[in-house]
Protein backbone atom coordinates (compact mmCIF):
# COMPACT_ATOMS: atom_id res chain seq x y z
CA UNK A 1 0.00 0.00 0.00
CA UNK A 2 1.45 3.56 -0.86
CA UNK A 3 1.77 5.85 2.77
CA UNK A 4 -1.10 8.53 2.68
CA UNK A 5 -3.59 7.13 0.22
CA UNK A 6 -6.29 6.17 2.29
CA UNK A 7 -7.71 8.20 5.58
CA UNK A 8 -9.56 7.78 8.61
CA UNK A 9 -12.72 10.15 8.13
CA UNK A 10 -15.04 9.16 10.52
CA UNK A 11 -14.80 7.23 13.99
CA UNK A 12 -16.74 6.68 16.99
CA UNK A 13 -17.16 4.02 19.78
CA UNK A 14 -20.84 3.47 21.10
CA UNK A 15 -23.17 5.75 22.73
CA UNK A 16 -22.60 4.29 26.08
CA UNK A 17 -19.54 1.87 27.29
CA UNK A 18 -19.13 -0.86 29.79
CA UNK A 19 -22.15 -2.53 31.21
CA UNK A 20 -24.85 -2.19 28.81
CA UNK A 21 -27.60 -5.11 29.49
CA UNK A 22 -30.43 -3.42 27.55
CA UNK A 23 -29.01 -3.08 24.01
CA UNK A 24 -27.43 -6.58 22.22
CA UNK A 25 -24.29 -7.35 20.19
CA UNK A 26 -25.64 -6.86 16.98
CA UNK A 27 -27.55 -3.34 17.74
CA UNK A 28 -23.97 -2.34 19.68
CA UNK A 29 -22.39 -2.75 16.22
CA UNK A 30 -25.14 -0.50 14.65
CA UNK A 31 -24.82 2.45 17.62
CA UNK A 32 -21.26 2.38 16.56
CA UNK A 33 -21.62 2.44 13.11
CA UNK A 34 -24.43 4.95 13.05
CA UNK A 35 -22.27 6.95 15.41
CA UNK A 36 -19.20 7.29 12.56
CA UNK A 37 -21.82 7.81 10.11
CA UNK A 38 -22.60 10.79 11.59
CA UNK A 39 -19.08 11.90 12.54
CA UNK A 40 -18.01 11.72 8.84
CA UNK A 41 -21.50 13.41 7.80
CA UNK A 42 -22.18 10.61 5.74
CA UNK A 43 -25.22 8.41 5.23
CA UNK A 44 -25.86 4.91 5.34
CA UNK A 45 -26.27 4.18 1.52
CA UNK A 46 -22.92 6.16 1.29
CA UNK A 47 -21.03 3.29 2.83
CA UNK A 48 -20.19 0.61 -0.26
CA UNK A 49 -17.69 -1.55 1.85
CA UNK A 50 -17.97 -3.49 4.85
CA UNK A 51 -15.80 -5.03 7.24
CA UNK A 52 -15.99 -6.75 11.01
CA UNK A 53 -15.45 -9.75 12.74
CA UNK A 54 -17.07 -12.50 15.46
CA UNK A 55 -20.54 -11.02 13.47
CA UNK A 56 -20.74 -11.63 9.67
CA UNK A 57 -20.25 -8.78 6.68
CA UNK A 58 -23.41 -9.92 5.59
CA UNK A 59 -25.47 -9.69 9.44
CA UNK A 60 -24.53 -5.95 9.78
CA UNK A 61 -24.90 -5.26 6.13
CA UNK A 62 -28.66 -6.86 6.39
CA UNK A 63 -29.37 -5.04 9.68
CA UNK A 64 -27.78 -1.92 8.32
CA UNK A 65 -29.83 -2.14 4.65
CA UNK A 66 -26.61 -2.01 2.88
CA UNK A 67 -25.05 -3.72 0.12
CA UNK A 68 -21.84 -3.48 -0.14
CA UNK A 69 -19.81 -4.25 -3.28
CA UNK A 70 -16.48 -5.19 -0.89
CA UNK A 71 -16.30 -7.03 2.45
CA UNK A 72 -14.15 -8.61 4.81
CA UNK A 73 -14.78 -10.91 7.84
CA UNK A 74 -11.54 -11.73 8.95
CA UNK A 75 -11.52 -12.50 12.58
CA UNK A 76 -8.28 -13.57 13.87
CA UNK A 77 -8.39 -12.12 17.37
CA UNK A 78 -8.62 -8.71 18.51
CA UNK A 79 -5.93 -7.48 16.44
CA UNK A 80 -8.65 -8.20 13.29
CA UNK A 81 -9.43 -4.71 13.56
CA UNK A 82 -5.82 -3.39 12.08
CA UNK A 83 -6.04 -5.94 9.63
CA UNK A 84 -9.32 -4.83 8.33
CA UNK A 85 -7.96 -1.24 8.02
CA UNK A 86 -5.01 -2.55 5.99
CA UNK A 87 -7.56 -4.51 3.89
CA UNK A 88 -9.87 -1.91 3.38
CA UNK A 89 -7.03 0.57 2.56
CA UNK A 90 -5.96 -1.41 -0.58
CA UNK A 91 -9.76 -2.33 -1.13
CA UNK A 92 -10.05 1.19 -1.41
CA UNK A 93 -6.30 1.98 -3.77
CA UNK A 94 -7.91 -1.41 -6.07
CA UNK A 95 -11.12 0.88 -6.70
CA UNK A 96 -13.36 -1.84 -5.27
CA UNK A 97 -15.21 0.25 -2.96
CA UNK A 98 -15.16 3.95 -2.39
CA UNK A 99 -16.41 4.36 1.62
CA UNK A 100 -15.60 1.45 4.16
CA UNK A 101 -17.29 1.34 7.29
CA UNK A 102 -15.25 -1.16 10.06
CA UNK A 103 -17.42 -2.05 13.29
CA UNK A 104 -16.54 -3.94 16.25
CA UNK A 105 -18.90 -4.86 19.50
CA UNK A 106 -19.40 -6.87 22.07
CA UNK A 107 -21.87 -8.10 25.10
CA UNK A 108 -19.19 -9.04 26.55
CA UNK A 109 -19.81 -8.51 30.64
CA UNK A 110 -23.93 -8.61 29.78
CA UNK A 111 -23.53 -11.54 27.34
CA UNK A 112 -26.71 -9.88 25.71
CA UNK A 113 -27.28 -11.66 21.93
CA UNK A 114 -23.67 -12.72 21.72
CA UNK A 115 -22.28 -15.12 19.34
CA UNK A 116 -20.55 -18.48 21.13
CA UNK A 117 -17.24 -19.29 21.23
CA UNK A 118 -16.16 -22.81 21.27
CA UNK A 119 -12.91 -24.94 20.70
CA UNK A 120 -14.00 -27.98 18.71
CA UNK A 121 -12.88 -30.90 19.89
CA UNK A 122 -11.35 -31.68 16.52
CA UNK A 123 -9.30 -28.59 16.80
CA UNK A 124 -5.58 -28.15 17.41
CA UNK A 125 -6.30 -26.71 20.32
CA UNK A 126 -9.09 -29.02 21.15
CA UNK A 127 -6.55 -31.77 20.75
CA UNK A 128 -3.33 -30.39 21.88
CA UNK A 129 -4.30 -27.94 24.97
CA UNK A 130 -7.54 -28.22 26.25
CA UNK A 131 -7.01 -31.41 27.69
CA UNK A 132 -4.11 -30.49 29.41
CA UNK A 133 -6.09 -27.61 31.09
CA UNK A 134 -4.53 -24.48 29.07
CA UNK A 135 -8.09 -22.95 27.93
CA UNK A 136 -8.29 -19.19 27.42
CA UNK A 137 -5.87 -16.45 27.86
CA UNK A 138 -5.28 -16.55 32.07
CA UNK A 139 -4.34 -20.34 31.16
CA UNK A 140 -1.99 -20.15 28.37
CA UNK A 141 -0.26 -16.79 29.26
CA UNK A 142 1.36 -17.55 32.73
CA UNK A 143 4.26 -20.01 31.89
CA UNK A 144 5.42 -17.97 28.70
CA UNK A 145 5.55 -15.02 31.06
CA UNK A 146 7.47 -16.65 33.35
CA UNK A 147 10.07 -17.79 31.12
CA UNK A 148 10.07 -13.73 29.66
CA UNK A 149 10.85 -12.41 32.92
CA UNK A 150 13.55 -14.97 33.96
CA UNK A 151 14.96 -14.89 30.29
CA UNK A 152 15.00 -11.01 30.09
CA UNK A 153 15.33 -10.24 34.34
CA UNK A 154 11.83 -8.61 34.30
CA UNK A 155 10.38 -8.31 37.67
CA UNK A 156 6.82 -8.39 39.05
CA UNK A 157 7.12 -5.17 40.27
CA UNK A 158 7.95 -3.97 36.32
CA UNK A 159 4.55 -5.70 35.26
CA UNK A 160 2.77 -4.21 37.65
CA UNK A 161 3.85 -0.73 37.11
CA UNK A 162 2.30 -1.17 33.91
CA UNK A 163 -1.22 -1.43 35.24
CA UNK A 164 0.00 1.70 37.15
CA UNK A 165 0.93 4.02 34.56
CA UNK A 166 -2.11 3.12 32.59
CA UNK A 167 -4.53 4.06 35.40
CA UNK A 168 -2.63 7.22 35.28
CA UNK A 169 -3.56 7.85 31.79
CA UNK A 170 -7.35 6.89 32.29
CA UNK A 171 -7.70 9.55 35.46
CA UNK A 172 -7.46 11.74 32.80
CA UNK A 173 -10.20 9.95 30.84
CA UNK A 174 -13.99 10.43 31.86
CA UNK A 175 -14.88 7.50 29.44
CA UNK A 176 -12.80 5.56 30.90
CA UNK A 177 -14.14 2.25 33.56
CA UNK A 178 -11.27 2.51 35.79
CA UNK A 179 -10.11 5.78 37.36
CA UNK A 180 -8.78 5.61 40.36
CA UNK A 181 -5.19 5.69 41.54
CA UNK A 182 -3.40 2.73 41.69
CA UNK A 183 0.31 1.34 43.24
CA UNK A 184 2.44 -1.31 42.30
CA UNK A 185 1.33 -2.40 46.24
CA UNK A 186 -2.30 -2.28 44.91
CA UNK A 187 -1.23 -4.18 41.88
CA UNK A 188 0.72 -7.02 43.83
CA UNK A 189 -1.83 -7.03 46.64
CA UNK A 190 -5.17 -7.41 44.29
CA UNK A 191 -6.72 -11.28 44.16
CA UNK A 192 -4.39 -14.17 42.34
CA UNK A 193 -5.94 -14.96 38.91
CA UNK A 194 -3.14 -17.18 37.67
CA UNK A 195 0.42 -17.15 38.77
CA UNK A 196 2.24 -14.29 38.23
CA UNK A 197 -1.10 -12.44 36.98
CA UNK A 198 -3.31 -10.49 39.36
CA UNK A 199 -6.85 -9.28 38.97
CA UNK A 200 -5.22 -5.61 38.63
CA UNK A 201 -3.27 -7.30 35.69
CA UNK A 202 -5.81 -8.26 34.02
CA UNK A 203 -8.29 -6.44 31.16
CA UNK A 204 -12.02 -5.59 32.09
CA UNK A 205 -14.44 -7.47 30.63
CA UNK A 206 -17.07 -5.17 29.42
CA UNK A 207 -19.38 -3.75 26.94
CA UNK A 208 -19.26 -1.61 24.14
CA UNK A 209 -18.11 -1.23 20.55
CA UNK A 210 -16.71 1.67 17.65
CA UNK A 211 -16.35 1.48 14.01
CA UNK A 212 -14.09 3.64 11.73
CA UNK A 213 -14.93 4.61 7.97
CA UNK A 214 -12.28 4.95 5.52
CA UNK A 215 -12.24 6.61 1.78
CA UNK A 216 -9.46 7.63 -0.41
CA UNK A 217 -7.10 10.63 0.51
CA UNK A 218 -8.17 12.78 -2.31
CA UNK A 219 -11.97 12.64 -1.59
CA UNK A 220 -11.15 13.23 2.79
CA UNK A 221 -10.44 16.81 1.96
CA UNK A 222 -14.08 17.63 1.58
CA UNK A 223 -15.18 15.44 4.54
CA UNK A 224 -15.97 17.91 7.45
CA UNK A 225 -13.24 15.93 9.96
CA UNK A 226 -9.57 16.77 9.46
CA UNK A 227 -8.32 13.48 7.44
CA UNK A 228 -5.91 11.04 9.80
CA UNK A 229 -3.83 9.75 6.99
CA UNK A 230 -2.41 5.91 7.06
CA UNK A 231 0.96 5.76 6.54
CA UNK A 232 1.94 2.46 7.19
CA UNK A 233 0.63 -1.02 8.03
CA UNK A 234 1.17 -4.39 8.58
CA UNK A 235 -0.28 -7.87 9.42
CA UNK A 236 0.97 -11.72 10.21
CA UNK A 237 -0.33 -14.99 11.71
CA UNK A 238 0.96 -18.25 12.70
CA UNK A 239 0.23 -21.21 15.03
CA UNK A 240 -1.11 -20.26 17.93
CA UNK A 241 0.63 -23.34 19.49
CA UNK A 242 3.49 -22.55 18.36
CA UNK A 243 3.35 -18.64 19.12
CA UNK A 244 2.83 -20.07 22.96
CA UNK A 245 5.67 -21.89 22.62
CA UNK A 246 7.61 -18.53 21.54
CA UNK A 247 5.99 -16.24 23.75
CA UNK A 248 9.04 -16.47 26.21
CA UNK A 249 10.47 -14.42 23.23
CA UNK A 250 7.25 -12.75 22.48
CA UNK A 251 5.23 -13.57 19.03
CA UNK A 252 7.02 -14.35 15.28
CA UNK A 253 3.91 -12.55 14.05
CA UNK A 254 4.11 -9.56 16.04
CA UNK A 255 8.18 -9.03 14.34
CA UNK A 256 7.00 -9.57 11.10
CA UNK A 257 4.11 -7.06 11.18
CA UNK A 258 5.62 -3.82 12.97
CA UNK A 259 9.05 -3.91 10.86
CA UNK A 260 6.44 -4.27 8.07
CA UNK A 261 4.49 -1.46 8.98
CA UNK A 262 7.68 0.79 9.62
CA UNK A 263 8.79 -0.25 6.70
CA UNK A 264 6.00 0.84 4.51
CA UNK A 265 5.86 4.35 6.78
CA UNK A 266 9.43 5.10 5.94
CA UNK A 267 9.55 6.37 9.58
CA UNK A 268 12.32 5.29 12.17
CA UNK A 269 11.21 4.57 16.08
CA UNK A 270 12.44 8.41 16.52
CA UNK A 271 9.45 9.68 14.67
CA UNK A 272 6.92 8.29 16.98
CA UNK A 273 4.98 10.68 19.00
CA UNK A 274 2.33 8.43 20.36
CA UNK A 275 1.79 4.24 20.60
CA UNK A 276 -0.42 2.32 21.21
CA UNK A 277 -0.05 -1.55 22.05
CA UNK A 278 -2.77 -4.08 23.06
CA UNK A 279 -3.11 -4.88 26.55
CA UNK A 280 -5.23 -7.80 27.69
CA UNK A 281 -2.69 -8.13 30.24
CA UNK A 282 0.25 -6.34 31.93
CA UNK A 283 2.84 -7.31 29.86
CA UNK A 284 2.01 -7.07 26.62
CA UNK A 285 3.20 -3.55 26.24
CA UNK A 286 6.61 -4.83 27.48
CA UNK A 287 6.25 -7.54 24.35
CA UNK A 288 5.55 -5.06 22.22
CA UNK A 289 8.18 -2.52 22.82
CA UNK A 290 10.16 -5.06 22.40
CA UNK A 291 9.16 -6.83 19.22
CA UNK A 292 8.34 -3.41 17.66
CA UNK A 293 12.32 -2.66 17.85
CA UNK A 294 12.37 0.60 20.38
CA UNK A 295 14.44 -1.08 22.63
CA UNK A 296 15.74 -4.67 23.76
CA UNK A 297 13.36 -6.61 25.95
CA UNK A 298 16.11 -6.63 28.73
CA UNK A 299 15.17 -2.69 29.11
CA UNK A 300 11.47 -3.06 28.45
CA UNK A 301 10.28 -3.28 32.05
CA UNK A 302 12.48 -0.46 33.67
CA UNK A 303 11.76 2.07 30.62
CA UNK A 304 8.42 1.92 31.92
CA UNK A 305 9.01 1.40 35.77
CA UNK A 306 11.21 4.69 35.02
CA UNK A 307 8.16 6.24 34.13
CA UNK A 308 9.14 7.09 30.47
CA UNK A 309 5.61 6.01 28.98
CA UNK A 310 3.55 7.76 31.64
CA UNK A 311 1.74 11.11 31.29
CA UNK A 312 4.33 13.73 30.45
CA UNK A 313 6.87 10.90 29.52
CA UNK A 314 8.86 11.22 26.44
CA UNK A 315 6.80 8.11 25.07
CA UNK A 316 2.89 8.18 25.74
CA UNK A 317 1.90 4.52 25.51
CA UNK A 318 -1.81 3.23 25.72
CA UNK A 319 -2.93 7.13 26.42
CA UNK A 320 -6.99 5.67 26.92
CA UNK A 321 -6.36 3.70 29.73
CA UNK A 322 -5.95 0.55 27.67
CA UNK A 323 -8.12 -2.68 28.25
CA UNK A 324 -6.27 -2.63 31.65
CA UNK A 325 -8.91 0.32 32.66
CA UNK A 326 -10.43 2.04 29.94
CA UNK A 327 -12.41 -0.67 28.69
CA UNK A 328 -12.00 -4.78 27.05
CA UNK A 329 -14.94 -6.06 25.50
CA UNK A 330 -13.30 -9.07 24.23
CA UNK A 331 -11.58 -7.96 21.29
CA UNK A 332 -9.51 -4.39 22.05
CA UNK A 333 -8.17 -3.64 18.78
CA UNK A 334 -11.06 -1.32 17.77
CA UNK A 335 -10.22 0.61 21.04
CA UNK A 336 -6.76 1.18 20.47
CA UNK A 337 -7.45 2.46 16.94
CA UNK A 338 -9.87 5.13 18.18
CA UNK A 339 -7.52 6.33 20.53
CA UNK A 340 -4.68 6.79 17.89
CA UNK A 341 -7.47 8.58 15.46
CA UNK A 342 -8.20 10.41 18.38
CA UNK A 343 -4.88 11.58 19.27
CA UNK A 344 -4.10 11.95 15.49
CA UNK A 345 -7.51 14.38 15.44
CA UNK A 346 -6.25 16.06 18.23
CA UNK A 347 -8.88 15.49 20.32
CA UNK A 348 -8.25 13.15 22.84
CA UNK A 349 -8.84 13.56 26.49
CA UNK A 350 -5.06 12.88 27.71
CA UNK A 351 -3.73 14.35 24.13
CA UNK A 352 -0.06 14.28 23.67
CA UNK A 353 0.74 18.02 22.51
CA UNK A 354 1.90 18.51 19.12
CA UNK A 355 2.02 14.70 18.03
CA UNK A 356 1.50 13.64 14.35
CA UNK A 357 2.08 10.19 14.32
CA UNK A 358 0.91 7.63 15.85
CA UNK A 359 1.64 3.89 16.08
CA UNK A 360 -1.12 0.91 17.06
CA UNK A 361 0.06 -2.35 17.18
CA UNK A 362 -2.33 -5.26 18.11
CA UNK A 363 -2.33 -9.00 19.38
CA UNK A 364 -5.22 -11.42 18.42
CA UNK A 365 -5.94 -15.48 18.61
CA UNK A 366 -3.76 -16.00 21.94
CA UNK A 367 -0.48 -14.39 19.91
CA UNK A 368 -1.42 -16.52 16.61
CA UNK A 369 -2.06 -13.17 14.80
CA UNK A 370 -0.80 -9.55 15.27
CA UNK A 371 -1.31 -6.10 13.21
CA UNK A 372 0.12 -2.64 12.76
CA UNK A 373 -1.29 0.43 11.78
CA UNK A 374 0.52 3.82 11.58
CA UNK A 375 -1.67 7.15 11.60
CA UNK A 376 -0.45 10.85 10.75
CA UNK A 377 -2.13 13.73 10.62
CA UNK A 378 0.03 15.02 8.22
CA UNK A 379 -0.27 15.01 4.74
Amino acid sequence: MRRNQVAVVGAAETTELGVIPNVSQIQLHADAALNAIADAGLKLSDIDGIATAVETPQQIAHYLGITPTWVDGTSVGGCSFMLHVRHAAAAIEAGLCKTVLITHAESGKSMIGKLPRSIPADSLQGQFEAPFGIYGPPSMFPIPVLRYMKTYGITHEQIAMVAVVQREWAAKNPRAMMKDPITVADVLNSRMIAYPFRLLQCCLVTDGGGALILTSADRARDFPRKPVYILGTGESVETPMVSQMETFNSSRAFKVAGPTAFKEAGITHKDVDHLMIYDAFAHLPLYGLGDLGFMPHEETGKFIADGNTRPGGKLPLNTNGGGLSYMHSGMYGMYALQESVRQMRGIAPAQVKDAKISVCHGVGGMFAASGTIIFTNEK
